[in-house]
């Protein structure tokens, strides 16, 4: 499967990699090991897992104020995600990545992206690749 979607740009830039895909808000202030990238809220679906080099996928921000340099310093670490994309986005998470210059667009309908598929975000434009589809691994070992 192939979809283009197109939402509302939060920061400017281009990013291609593989989905990792929350259906619950995040909480970077205490949510996210600064350092690593790995989600550490003992309630959180994703618990454990990295979002580091990843295409970050989640319905909202959630927390405090501080979480907005906390992505900073997920950046700086080199733990942060590739790009961002929300359904709908928050003041935290947004001028996290403004500050940390991570791309980032919401009013995505994410019910489309599946973990691991792979996503292209450029500026407001969002375009998956469905990890499944036999075409898309085929192009995949011709760009490799």
């Amino acid at each position: 499967m192939h979809l283009i979607l197109h939402g509302r740009l939060i920061r400017g830039g281009a990013a291609r990699g593989e989905a990792l895909v929350s259906p619950e808000s995040i909480g970077f202030l205490g949510g996210v090991d600064p350092d690593t990238g790995i989600i550490l809220d003992p309630n959180h679906p994703l618990q454990g897992q990295s979002i580091a080099g990843k295409i970050l996928v989640f319905p909202h921000g959630k927390g405090s104020t501080v979480g907005s340099y906390t992505i900073l310093r997920l950046k700086e670490a080199g733990a942060a995600p590739l790009a961002m994309i929300n359904a709908n986005s928050e003041a935290i998470t947004a001028v996290g990545a403004i500050i940390a210059d991570i791309p980032m667009v919401d009013q995505i309908d994410i019910h489309f992206i599946r973990t691991g598929d792979q996503v292209r975000v450029e500026n407001e434009r969002v375009e998956i690749t469905r990890s499944d589809d036999p075409a898309a691994a085929t192009q995949a070992g011709k760009d490799g």
